[in-house]
């Protein structure tokens, strides 16, 4: 079976909550992102490399300056991680 086929019998709901409480993804951030993904983050040198922890679902569920951080966080709630580029 194709994935293509497979998606195509998932609503978008069903999609939207694939992996959810089992996936999270890490992410190189943008400076930019920071204030549209973590409204509430205090401000950043905009030179500082920084790394995201999302739910599969795309809620952010933490923003820090060590990668490893992002894992051990990950770890912590139980969440099998991948990595976006």
């Amino acid at each position: 079976m194709l994935l293509r086929e497979v998606t195509a019998r998932l609503t978008q709901s069903e999609l939207a909550h694939l992996g959810a409480g089992e996936v999270g993804y890490i992410r190189k951030m943008k400076f930019d992102d920071v204030s549209r993904c973590f409204p509430e983050a205090p401000e950043i040198d905009p030179e500082l490399d920084l790394w995201a922890l999302f739910a599969a679902d795309g809620t952010p569920i933490l923003l820090t300056d060590n990668r490893s951080s992002t894992f051990f966080k990950a770890a912590e709630d139980d969440l099998k991680t991948v990595s976006l580029h």
